[in-house]
């Protein structure tokens, strides 16, 4: 370029400008300009070491004043030498090379972590849902599911060639499956590496490849798989088969099968944790008097005796009558909550011996009642 260029005027922005917006439209035109992004293009290479330039002068606050006061004349003009990348930290240029290309550049003293191709690689884990009964959670049982995973191809053994042929290993790269590319930058020699283009990183080349698995080495079949349903496991809660997801790759371990139940609800019970709650209704004699009733329980009938004048919705508890702990001992309890049921449809004979009853009854027979009273009556008087 002939005559330099008003700093403002090449990033951009107003002689106001905020470090910040001269910093983001510094990172704009360097990446739109960069020479790797546009090889042997003399233009976008003196663009961006002009950006350079003008970046470098006006992200330093006393540059930046010289510059406004005494124009091109404040400032050495061979500050910075090519393109002016003295002036950033370190921070400022990790992150306009993470903005271009990710990281990894080598000729910064970082080092790129390479994988090996051919080392074993666990395979993916499987995901299935089971739907369960109430009991057969309670309980544990046995179901077969059926899962769909990757197993190593049986015509290649793995190796995604054909049969007969020979994998060779990848020239370009050496079988690592990643190459070093250097290139020469403003900021100096650097060098990225990354997955060889001719293998596409897998260090070898199959000429021949399977025609069952299509060269992968691996083919998705369906499977049948009887799984023990752990007693005690609870709705939406997960565990692992271990050993029957994908097959692994260059001999890895196979990945898991993750079972995940659904509780179908109970007519009878309900669960709260490892406690089991159910409701139980009983006649208004039975709570007068008091009785044995009958209650479920996930382990079958039991008889209960409940005492004369109890109330509707009393609670009362069976222990160790619960849902078993998985894997351990001990188990939770059952809560049985009665409910008195108010006879419907009487005939004569009942309702007038409930009206004698009742004519027979006093205060101290309905505890409740007489204390409602007393209050109504307290708060009117």
């Amino acid at each position: 370029m002939a005559e330099k260029r008003d700093y403002y005027e090449v990033l951009g922005v107003g002689r106001q400008a905020t470090e910040d917006e001269i910093k983001k439209a510094y990172r704009q035109l360097a990446k739109k300009y960069h020479p790797d992004l546009n090889p042997d293009d003399k233009e976008a290479e003196a663009r961006f070491k002009e950006a350079g330039e003008a970046y470098e002068v006006l992200s330093n606050a006393e540059k930046r004043r010289k510059y406004d006061q005494f124009g091109f004349a404040g400032v050495d003009p061979g500050y910075g030498g090519a393109g002016g990348a003295a002036g950033f930290g370190f921070d400022d240029i990790g992150d306009i090379f993470e903005s271009f290309f990710g990281g990894g550049f080598g000729g910064f003293g970082g080092s790129t972590r390479t994988r090996n191709p051919n080392a074993p690689i666990k395979g993916a884990d499987v995901s299935v849902t089971v739907p369960l009964s109430f009991m057969e959670a309670i309980k544990g049982c046995t179901k077969t599911i059926t899962i769909k995973r990757l197993e190593v191809c049986s015509d290649c053994g793995g190796t995604g060639a054909k049969k007969g042929s020979a994998v060779e290993t990848c020239p370009d790269c050496g079988g690592t499956g990643q190459v070093t590319v250097q290139r020469r930058t403003p900021f100096g020699v650097m060098q990225s590496t990354g997955a060889c283009t001719r293998c596409g990183g897998k260090g070898k080349i199959i000429k021949e490849p399977c025609q069952k698995c299509g060269g992968k080495g691996r083919v998705r079949v369906t499977k049948k798989l009887e799984v023990n349903i752990p007693a005690g496991i609870d709705d939406g809660q997960t565990f692992l088969v271990r050993g029957q997801g994908d097959h692994g790759i260059n001999n890895g371990p196979s990945g898991d099968v993750a079972v995940t139940v659904t509780v179908r609800p109970d007519p009878l019970f309900e669960r709260d944790g490892f406690n089991i709650w159910c409701e139980v209704p009983i006649t208004f004699t039975q709570a007068v008097l008091g009785d044995e009733i009958t209650v479920p329980t996930v382990d079958g009938k039991v008889s209960y005796t409940i005492p004369d004048g109890t109330q509707s919705g009393t609670v009362f508890r069976l222990r160790n009558k619960g849902v078993g702990y998985i894997n351990g001992s001990g188990r939770g309890d059952q809560y049985v909550k009665v409910t008195i049921e108010v006879p419907k449809n009487l005939s004569g004979k009942q309702k007038e011996l409930l009206r004698e009853f009742d004519s027979l009854s006093s205060d101290k027979n309905f505890e409740k009642r007489k204390g409602f009273f007393e209050k109504l009556r307290d708060m009117f008087e």
